[in-house]
């Protein structure tokens, strides 16, 4: 049943999920960094994606991300989050819904069995999903993409513009891709267009935000409980990722848990 007391939390069976990565990354200021690929806890995973003509679904199965245990509940929460990070900077922990790619530097591919992500949108409300560009290998020259989708009523054919992604991505760089005017979430990534760069593949993402925190201190730490996190609903299948985005250009060493509270 649904954790509405703080009795229900009491008596809610909770898992510890932890997260670490043994590398950094050297990146964009300010910028998002994945890092699930990287040697750490769980072990490292694929940056490059399967699918560019249909895209596939990430979940807590797949290889770089922590494993959810199936309780046998009807309901997972986000209760409690702890981390630390070598550099100063926010961290971010989030549900990778989908992931298409490894798009080229000149691909022009239209989608198509595109698997739906609705079982891990709480409500179908799709307001609040957004579309990221993730570098997989690193780019020569700045790559310009366009991105059709399917926005979060439902309606086909709205698109990205030709978006410049200002500079050279580098492996590991998220960068946010903007919406139509008038759009707060995606559906569904429709085609992909890329042009200008000379060298480097990238994917394209859905995902959605479930945690945001700081980190003032170098080699601090964090923790937030069940009155910060709000008990945000997650699925047993969810892909959770914990994404540094530093105040400088090292990503720095980070390690974490999650806890995970169902009912």
């Amino acid at each position: 049943m649904a954790i509405t007391t703080l009795d229900g939390y009491v008596a809610s069976n909770r898992q510890i999920l932890t997260f670490s990565r043994s590398a950094t990354i050297t990146g964009t200021a300010a910028v998002r960094s994945s890092m699930y690929h990287l040697a750490g806890d769980p072990g490292a995973g694929t940056l490059a994606g399967t699918s560019t003509t249909a895209g596939v679904l990430v979940t807590s199965s797949t290889a770089g991300f922590p494993t959810i245990k199936n309780t046998g509940a009807a309901n997972y929460y986000l209760s409690r989050v702890a981390f630390t990070n070598s550099v100063i900077g926010t961290v971010i922990v989030q549900d990778l819904l989908y992931k298409a790619g490894a798009y080229s530097f000149n691909s022009n591919v239209t989608l198509s069995a595109q698997p739906s992500i609705a079982g891990r949108v709480p409500g179908g409300a799709y307001g609040g999903i957004d579309m990221y560009f993730e570098c997989v290998t690193a780019f020569t020259g700045i790559p310009t993409v366009t991105v059709t989708y399917t926005n979060q009523d439902g309606v086909a054919g709205r698109t990205t513009g030709a978006f410049s992604l200002g500079t050279a991505p580098v492996v590991g760089k998220l960068v946010k891709l903007p919406l139509q005017a008038g759009d707060s979430g995606v559906q569904k990534v429709e085609s992909v267009v890329a042009t200008v760069a000379t060298v480097g593949t990238f994917n394209i993402q859905l995902v959605r935000d479930i945690w945001i925190g700081r980190l003032p201190i170098a080699n601090g730490s964090v923790l937030d409980g069940f009155d910060k996190t709000g008990l945000t609903e997650i699925y047993q299948t969810s892909a959770l990722n914990f994404l540094p985005q530093a105040d400088g250009t090292s990503s720095g060493l980070i390690g974490g848990f999650v806890e995970i509270a169902s009912g």
